[in-house]
C-alpha cells in the first residue's frame, strides 16, 4: 500500500512538472507572437496571444491546486518539498510573464491601428530575443535540475537591464528630436519595460531552480554569491568560519576527554 502511494505521488509530481513546462512553452510563444505582431502588423497574432493567455491562466489554477493537494496528502520532505515550493513560486512568475506578453500584444495592436504607416523609433527585437531565451533557459534548467545553467540566466538579466536602459535613452532622444513621435514612443517604452519585467521574472525562476537543487535561497545575495552557491561552494564568510568551527570542535572534544 505504501509502495503504491509513493508511486502515485511521484507520478503526480511528474505530471505537475510537465504541466509547468507546458505553461512555460505557451508563455514563450506569447512573447514571440506579441513581438512579431509589433514587427509585422499581423493582428491575428494578437488574438492568438489572448487565447494563449486564457490557457496559461487555466494551467496556473490547475497546477496550484495540484501542488496544494500533493502537499496536504503526502506531506513531502526534503527535495520533493523544495520542488513543490519552487514550482509554486515559479508559477506566479510565469503567469506574470504571460501578462506582460499580453500587454505587448495589445500595445502592438494600438500602434498599428493608430498609425497605418507605423515605423518603430527603436529596435526591440534583440531585447525580446534575449528574454525569450532566458525563459527557455530557465525552463531547461528546471527540467534538468541544473543550477549552473540557472545561474547563467541570473547573469543574463544584467544584459537585459542594459538593453532596457539603452532603449529608453534612444526613445527619449527621438522624442526630443521629433515631437511627432512622442505618442508611439511612449507605447514603445511600455513594451520595452514589459520585456525588462519578463527578464526579471525569468531571473526569479532561475533563482528558484538553485534553491530547488541545493536548498540555498540566493535571492538578494548578489551575482557572484549566486554563482558560488549554484556550484555548491560555500560563501566566503562561511568558508572563513569553517576552520574556526573545526578548532572549536577539537577544543571541546579535548575538554570532554579531560573531564
Amino acid at each position: 500500500m505504501i509502495e503504491h502511494t509513493n508511486k502515485q505521488f511521484h507520478t503526480d509530481l511528474e505530471t505537475t512538472r510537465s504541466l509547468f513546462l507546458q505553461m512555460g512553452g505557451l508563455v514563450e510563444a506569447m512573447v514571440k507572437d506579441g513581438m512579431n505582431a509589433l514587427a509585422t502588423g499581423d493582428m491575428s497574432l494578437v488574438d492568438k496571444v489572448r487565447e494563449r493567455e486564457k490557457e496559461v491562466n487555466g494551467l496556473e489554477v490547475d497546477i496550484d491546486e495540484r501542488i496544494s493537494l500533493l502537499i496536504a496528502r503526502n506531506q513531502p520532505t526534503a527535495v520533493d518539498l523544495r520542488l513543490l515550493l519552487s514550482v509554486s513560486k515559479m508559477l506566479t512568475d510565469m503567469e506574470r510573464c504571460g501578462d506582460e506578453a499580453e500587454k505587448i500584444a495589445k500595445m502592438a495592436r494600438r500602434l498599428h491601428e493608430n498609425n497605418s504607416h507605423y515605423e518603430p523609433v527603436v529596435e526591440l527585437r534583440h531585447m525580446s530575443s534575449f528574454v525569450t531565451t532566458m525563459i527557455r533557459d530557465a525552463l531547461d534548467a528546471f527540467a534538468r535540475m541544473d543550477p549552473i545553467h540557472a545561474a547563467q540566466v541570473v547573469r543574463n538579466d544584467k544584459e537585459v537591464d542594459k538593453e532596457w536602459k539603452g532603449s529608453l535613452r534612444h526613445v527619449i532622444t527621438y522624442m526630443i528630436e521629433d515631437p511627432r513621435t512622442i505618442s508611439r514612443s511612449i507605447d514603445l517604452i511600455f513594451i520595452a519595460r514589459a520585456l525588462e519585467r519578463i527578464g526579471d521574472h525569468a531571473k526569479n525562476m532561475a533563482e528558484r531552480v538553485i534553491y530547488m537543487v541545493h536548498g540555498d535561497d540566493v535571492r538578494h545575495t548578489g551575482l557572484k554569491n549566486t554563482e558560488r552557491l549554484a556550484r555548491g561552494e560555500p560563501l566566503p564568510e562561511e568558508a572563513d568560519e569553517q576552520p574556526a568551527k573545526k578548532a572549536s570542535d577539537k577544543q571541546a572534544d579535548a575538554e570532554g576527554k579531560q573531564a
